[in-house]
């Protein structure tokens, strides 16, 4: 577990980070929410975090997110789930997330709302969007955006609220913040016929300021907070 004080440092940094894009780019910082991305880090590391503030956090992995959402049931916290979906977990995603940020196909959509229990609030969805139609990564391609939104909108037990986009790491010189302009004109695009959207994840600690210049609103920072992973 990285030092308190260590934590509190990196955590100070980034936010500084998040303060100098908004201000470059015209924006306020308290509108980008700062998510601690959880993923091989422990329920402890997190729990320190939470304790420096932070409320937003993402997990990659089904099983290993619900054993540090079992310990940390007592935190004031919003769970994210950002990882690739597999059709037989949807129904922990369902029940134990409070956002599933990677929903790219109807099979999972269907999944998600049928599966959300009753009594709980909807739950919230992002589309993931594989904006450099990579073949190996998941996402849905921008032209089948519009459909799987319908498809969510459509679900009482779903909440649709904007996309999210993880860009190749291979981007233009010329152009870096290309792959995240496409995806701020797909969100504006999306506004027009759902009027609850409001969130743009995208940007991780090496690219989050290209990510706020082009209007993300959400940004996934793992290594910049917690160091470098365990090997």
């Amino acid at each position: 577990m990285p030092h308190a004080q260590s934590l509190t440092q990196r955590l100070a940094e980034v936010k500084e980070r998040i303060a100098d894009a908004c201000r470059a780019s015209g924006r306020k910082p308290e509108d980008v929410t700062l998510m601690a991305v959880g993923k091989t880090r422990s329920a402890q590391e997190l729990r320190a975090a939470h304790a420096a503030g932070i409320r937003c956090f993402g997990e990659n992995y089904v099983d290993e997110a619900l054993s540090k959402l079992d310990r940390l049931d007592d935190l004031d916290a919003e769970w994210h789930f950002i990882g690739p979906i597999q059709s037989n977990k949807t129904r922990a995603l369902s029940a134990g997330f409070d956002w599933v940020q990677t929903v790219d196909r109807a099979k999972i959509v269907r999944r998600l709302a049928d599966q959300r229990p009753p009594a709980s609030h909807p739950l919230s969805v992002l589309i993931q969007v594989n904006i450099d139609r990579e073949p190996q990564k998941a996402g849905c391609d921008p032209d089948e955006v519009p459909a799987l939104a319908d498809e969510i909108a459509g679900r009482s037990s779903l909440d649709l609220r904007g996309l999210m986009a993880i860009p190749s790491v291979e981007r233009s010189e010329k152009n870096p913040r290309e792959p995240f302009a496409n995806m701020r004109l797909l969100l504006e695009r999306l506004k027009q016929d759902h009027a609850g959207v409001d969130t743009l994840s995208m940007g991780m600690s090496g690219d989050l300021e290209d990510a706020i210049a082009e209007g993300s609103t959400m940004v996934r920072i793992g290594t910049a907070l917690f160091g470098p992973r365990p090997d």
